[in-house]
């Protein structure tokens, strides 16, 4: 059992709040526990290491309990059955999606020739999946929401799914573009028996996950998980072992499970801090709580752009994130005075992204309930007066 959590100063102080899309906010307990750890990490028992996280040994026992606790504790969060495997790797999603190729898409054990693997394409990063994917085996977007600009979601039964995918790719959560799966697909029920492979780096920990119909789910820690550096991928056992002669023996699954994730240095840090995270989320009450409070938050958000006349977001109701809540100023000539002004009222990152302007509030699990509401009444304000 993890030890009782730090309650310095810095929790009694009101740090400005971060609507950053990641690396994102991270809860000031978790950051008061790494902090006061920094050069002496204490065991369960108040034993002193002698010796920061960052300078121990991935092998010796100090490290081995963390990860061992981290582990536990994510899969006791997420609920993940015991017929998955949970791997701490490195790269983020942008090397899974040359990493999930490598692996998944001979799975079918198609003989001298690559895979094929399909894409629905809702945003930009599945777009970046898609192609990233091309390198390495033959890729059908099977559905897209691009006509709309990328502000629906494409109905399952209209997928074109095809016979021999070894798998199916979603991003159950585009950070850009705002659109996310509130359910997930049954390909089973579609006629498919590809593996539901889900990019869920935006929203893992925020609500529950459906196992029965996902084969793997990868997610970049610096959203909901800590700091930047770490890899959370959650793998079906029967999807091991498959992987191409050419996959890198560090990125092979089958590998990385074999030997707990430690074949090569992992990134101890971000586990150490992912763990600490872990902990914090279940003080919270778990998943559950965390879906619950959410659903308050961007309620709550969504609710005052569309009640007012200067600010729109233009994606579906139905398909709304819950955790990057991009929106637009009709008068875009205002947008440098709406981020000056959030900038001096303590309210951070909230220029949306290059590729499609406008504002984006990020309200991961760490953005408290009055962070919204302050952001709201702000909006509010600078509607009504300008400045």
């Amino acid at each position: 059992m993890r030890k009782a959590p730090i309650s310095p100063p810095i929790l009694l102080m009101q740090r400005p709040f971060n609507f950053s899309a990641g690396p994102a906010t991270i809860a000031p307990e978790v950051l008061a526990q790494a902090a006061a750890e920094m050069l002496d990490w204490p065991d369960a028992n108040g034993r002193h290491s002698g010796m920061g996280v960052m300078e121990m040994s991935h092998r010796g026992k100090e490290f081995q309990s963390i990860y061992t606790q981290a582990e536990a504790d994510l899969r006791e969060l997420l609920a993940v059955p015991a017929h998955f495997k949970i791997l701490f790797m490195q790269g983020g999603g942008l090397a899974e999606n040359a990493i999930v190729p490598l692996n998944l898409s001979r799975y079918r054990a198609q003989t001298g020739t690559n895979g094929d693997a399909d894409f629905v394409v809702t945003g930009s990063w599945s777009d970046k999946s898609q192609k990233e994917a091309r390198k390495y085996c033959d890729v059908h977007v099977a559905a897209t929401n691009q006509a709309d600009g990328h502000t629906s979601l494409p109905e399952p039964s209209s997928w074109q799914l095809r016979p021999q995918a070894s798998y199916v790719h979603l991003c159950t959560n585009e950070t850009i573009n705002g659109v996310e799966y509130h359910t997930l697909p049954d390909l089973k029920a579609l006629g498919s028996d590809a593996a539901l492979v889900i990019d869920f780096s935006s929203h893992v920990a925020s609500r529950p996950v459906d196992w029965s119909r996902v084969g793997l789910a990868f997610a970049g820690a610096q959203k909901n998980l800590g700091p930047a550096g770490l890899t959370v991928v959650v793998v079906r056992e029967d999807l091991l072992g498959h992987a191409m002669d050419i996959c890198p023996s560090a990125f092979n699954y089958k590998t990385v499970a074999d030997n707990q994730s430690m074949y090569n240095t992992p990134p101890t840090y971000g586990i150490y801090m992912a763990g600490l995270v872990f902990q914090w989320l279940k003080r919270q009450g778990g998943i559950a709580a965390m879906e619950a409070r959410n659903i308050a938050k961007a309620t709550l958000l969504y609710e005052a752009i569309d009640s007012s006349s200067l600010y729109v977001n233009t994606v579906q109701s139905h398909c709304r994130s819950r955790m990057n809540v991009p929106f637009f100023l009709r008068d875009a000539s205002r947008n440098d005075a709406f981020l000056a002004g959030a900038q001096a009222a303590g309210l951070l990152q909230l220029k949306g992204h290059k590729s499609v302007g406008g504002m984006r509030a990020s309200i991961y699990n760490a953005m408290p309930l009055e962070g919204v509401q302050t952001l709201v009444s702000y909006m509010r304000e600078f509607e009504r007066t300008g400045a």
